[in-house]
């Protein structure tokens, strides 16, 4: 049969497609942009004929009903390496279970934990050689993919066209549903006053011809704003957003003088605005690989002056870093701060930047504390910490001893909580 007539006769409808899921499959689907969001929006509506079927919701865009349903437990259960806010009340509700790991090792980590024998995704339509590509996200769509007994795609026309990604052939596939909604994305959270404080702060740490990975959120997006005026940067990231798309069009990432993939912007995923998929879109100087690639610390490293930006939750004294919990309540994931960290603290010139603000969003607590909060999972240690920015300056931490960190630390904490914190220290014997 012709590919073109092969691909046409896979097309099902919704209920088609649901009806195919049985009591014991696990599935997994694509991320952000390949999120099949018309199955997952109807997946709730086969739990009263199944039983034991695992659903992998590893940071879903969608709030989609079979997530939060508390009455799906033991019908539909989740897991996932990554919470989002989506999945805050499913873990209250007893919804889901978190598997901890660095996202370099997602797809071996879900594999080996509970292999995905169904995989869903959003897909373009086929091309002239009788594929259809999953554009947004390399995560681990082609690992899931290669491992699943069944696949179904999602045939989404809106999707942007990028290099790199997985491209699947027409046979492959065991059914197509059309769709046609908007690809998923995120609008940019507004900037405040501490925001580009921090971000000014940052740029000082960045030169001219670095390679930088930066992470989600308003603060991230700052630094993206505050290096505008840099030159012959490049981009070495898990995710790539549209402040990196700004960065790219104005001139200021060229990736000309990247050591690894030289001219090309390298990402695992991308999400932000509509303006980002845009630019993505048929673009030969931006590749997407797996993340079993992309976050592997000894492929990171490989990138001379690797400048890694992330944020965090809170940091103690000594420099260990929490990004992911607020005390035992899990609150994200480890994601690919463990990753970056590791990569760029080992690059030839290499620079690890933890960035935050020194207080939380009201002002009463302290992000910089004189230990952890009870709970708080440790997501980099205090050996790979290299620089802590917040609004009030920069602490070195690479290579300084205990003594030092704690005066860089206190230095840079909000005035409000510096004296406490040195009595706090002087009491913990660290001064």
């Amino acid at each position: 049969m012709e590919k073109a007539a092969l691909y046409q006769s896979k097309f099902r409808s919704i209920q088609q497609v649901l009806d195919q899921i049985q009591s014991g499959d696990t599935i997994a689907a694509g991320w952000y942009g390949n999120e099949p969001a018309a199955l997952l929006g109807q997946l709730h509506t086969i739990a009263p004929r199944v039983t034991d079927v695992t659903v992998w919701v590893t940071n879903p865009v969608g709030d989609y009903p079979f997530i939060n349903d508390a009455a799906l437990n033991g019908r539909i259960d989740l897991l996932s390496i990554f919470y989002n806010r989506l999945l805050h009340q499913a873990h209250r509700n007893g919804r889901v279970s978190l598997i901890p790991a660095n996202l370099h090792s997602l797809a071996e980590t879900m594999i080996r934990a509970k292999r995905p024998n169904l995989f869903l995704a959003a897909c373009t339509p086929m091309d002239e050689n009788g594929c259809v590509q999953l554009p947004c996200s390399q995560q681990a769509e082609y690992e899931l993919l290669a491992a699943a007994d069944r696949v179904i795609l999602e045939v989404n026309p809106a999707l942007p066209h990028t290099f790199g990604t997985v491209n699947v052939p027409v046979e492959r596939v065991d059914a197509f549903v059309a769709v046609s909604y908007p690809v998923a994305s995120i609008e940019e959270p507004p900037l405040n006053d501490t925001d580009r404080a921090i971000a000014a702060n940052v740029a000082t740490l960045v030169r001219d011809g670095d390679c930088i990975q930066l992470g989600i959120g308003s603060m991230p997006n700052a630094v993206g704003e505050a290096l505008r005026d840099k030159q012959e940067l490049g981009i070495h990231t898990e995710m790539i957003t549209t402040s990196m798309a700004r960065l790219m069009a104005c001139g200021a990432v060229t990736n000309s003088r990247k050591t690894l993939h030289p001219g090309k912007t390298i990402g695992a995923f991308a999400l932000g605005t509509a303006e980002l998929y845009r630019y993505m879109d048929y673009n030969p100087q931006i590749e997407l690989r797996p993340c079993s690639y992309v976050n592997d610390p000894f492929v990171i490293a490989q990138n001379d002056n690797m400048v890694s930006i992330n944020t965090a939750l809170e940091i103690d004294l000594t420099g260990q870093v929490c990004s992911e919990s607020i005390g035992y309540r899990q609150y994200s994931g480890t994601g690919g701060a463990t990753d970056f960290a590791y990569g760029a603290y080992h690059s030839k010139g290499g620079r690890g930047i933890i960035a935050l603000s020194s207080t939380t969003r009201d002002g009463r607590l302290s992000r910089i504390r004189s230990v952890l909060s009870p709970g708080a999972a440790v997501s980099i240690s205090r050996n790979l910490v290299d620089y802590i920015v917040t609004e009030y300056g920069i602490a070195p931490m690479r290579d300084r001893p205990i003594r030092e960190r704690v005066e860089g630390l206190i230095r840079i904490a909000h005035p409000q909580f510096r004296e406490a914190l040195r009595k706090e220290a002087r009491d913990m014997l660290l001064w």
